[in-house]
């Protein structure tokens, strides 16, 4: 059997409406945000008393969600500094296509995005980059020019 599709991204935050602010102004749109806790999240997680705010944004096409989640319990560890390496292994980045590279990077620099390097073109078919966003999150933006 085959997967159906991938269903969504998770990342854990501290600072759940930041995160959510930056997210809705990349353009993706808020579902609904919740709590979890219980035996279920208990055994899906393999931790002990779990209890988390969530947050579901989805991108505009409706095909791919991102799961925000801040742990009221346990409580989030750190994984390290904010501004590691795009080297680190484990979660590298999440990456959006969108219209304007230069438009959105502005837009999201008073949400605290910094750019990790800069924009690059790739030939001539896209613009690329790298920025931090809430959470040290490495969010990879692209444009496609033809």
């Amino acid at each position: 059997m085959a997967i159906q599709r991938m269903d969504n991204v998770g990342i854990v935050v501290e600072d759940m409406d930041a995160a959510v602010a930056f997210f809705v102004e990349l353009g993706m749109e808020l579902e609904g945000r919740g709590e979890v806790q219980g035996g279920f999240a208990d055994q899906c997680t393999g931790l002990d008393g779990v209890h988390c705010d969530i947050a579901m944004l989805r991108t505009p096409d409706g095909h791919s969600q991102l799961e925000l989640a801040k742990y009221r319990s346990p409580a989030a560890i750190s994984a390290g500094p904010r501004n590691r390496p795009h080297n680190i292994v484990g979660t590298h980045r999440v990456m959006f296509a969108v219209d304007d590279i230069k438009d959105t990077v502005a837009r999201l620099r008073p949400h605290g995005a910094e750019l990790v390097g800069e924009i690059a073109r790739f030939e001539d078919v896209y613009l690329l980059c790298y920025l931090r966003g809430p959470e040290g999150i490495i969010v990879g933006l692209a444009e496609q020019l033809r």
